[in-house]
């Protein structure tokens, strides 16, 4: 059985993977705008911050790091990763602390609700690509999905339940949450379901799951 679930569909892989690459390059981009904001991040960021700060580390060496480890959570999940969530492993927190690096810290406040307004805005539409391009989720996604499989519980509870804990952990380990902790978590969902129509690209593999009563598209299913 091959480990990496490559696309049956190959006739739209030249729109598919330069979408995927954008996607992803733009959603550590966004992750980059989010931290320079200083507002406070998503719950993943926060982890990843907290995490960083205690082992002497960018915080995107350790999204990237983190993004491995959850992999390998898959295993007993029996969820294969696609080209999509390889990239997500490698490029996401590249980006994440090249943005960062171009950045100057940011002291004036409406500058930072720009720049946190700009990252919500551009995360949004990075999930819509990347997703869109239907070449695998990321680990974090994944792993949702899968023990969405597995248990038999709802994606959103699978979901909550994720995001809730790392972004306890996160802030025990020192991560920042805040304001725009609760923004984002208030505006990614519609704002990604938005992008999603306009970005998803129709394959063969396109498919509907079940999600609390009603068909979805998969991809659709991934950010629920």
């Amino acid at each position: 059985m091959a480990i990496l679930a490559l696309p049956r569909d190959t006739s739209t892989l030249g729109r598919r993977l330069p979408q995927l690459l954008g996607g992803l390059v733009l959603y550590g981009v966004s992750n980059g705008l989010t931290y320079r904001a200083a507002l406070g991040l998503d719950p993943w960021d926060v982890f990843h911050q907290g995490l960083a700060e205690r082992l002497g580390l960018s915080i995107g060496t350790v999204v990237n790091l983190t993004g491995v480890c959850v992999l390998l959570l898959w295993l007993p999940l029996r969820q294969r990763p696609g080209i999509g969530t390889l990239g997500n492993v490698l490029i996401l927190g590249v980006a994440m602390d090249r943005t960062i690096a171009l950045l100057p810290v940011q002291h004036g406040l409406a500058a930072r609700i720009a720049l946190l307004t700009a990252g919500i805005l551009l995360n949004g539409l990075a999930t819509g690509l990347y997703i869109g391009a239907g070449l695998g989720p990321g680990p974090r996604d994944g792993l949702m999905t899968g023990l969405h499989r597995r248990t038999g519980r709802s994606l959103r509870l699978m979901r909550t339940g994720l995001e809730l804990t790392v972004l306890l952990v996160g802030m025990l380990l020192g991560g920042q949450a805040g304001v725009g902790t609760i923004a984002y978590a208030l505006a990614i969902g519609p704002l990604a379901q938005f992008f999603l129509r306009w970005c998803a690209v129709p394959t063969v593999e396109s498919r509907t799951v079940p999600v609390e009563g009603r068909a979805v598209p998969d991809a659709e299913a991934r950010k629920e």
